[in-house]
């Protein structure tokens, strides 16, 4: 498994948020995100945002941690990246 979560500093909504990732596929990110209790509507485009009060569920249950900038180069490097305003794009989620 390869599921990947960079530090709660983005903030939206009165809250600072987490980026969670796959480097491997969508499919394993949303059964770790459902396992983890994160709703669907928290995914955005390629990552699920998830509340800093979440963070340390996140890492106990296995993501690793890493960088913001390294969240961007693993879903460069896997081609799961989806910028915002680009074809496959799909709006939702409370941050960017």
């Amino acid at each position: 498994m390869a599921i990947y979560i960079d530090p709660p500093v983005w903030p939206g909504h009165g809250r600072l948020w987490s980026h969670l990732i796959s480097d491997v596929s969508y499919e394993e990110l949303h059964v770790f995100a459902a396992e983890l209790g994160a709703p669907r509507r928290a995914f955005e485009r390629d990552h699920y945002d998830i509340p800093s009060h979440r963070y340390a569920d996140a890492v106990r249950a296995g993501a690793v941690e890493v960088s913001s900038r390294e969240v961007v180069r693993l879903l460069v490097g896997s081609g799961l990246r989806r910028p915002k305003g680009r074809p496959g794009s799909a709006p939702g989620g409370p941050a960017g």
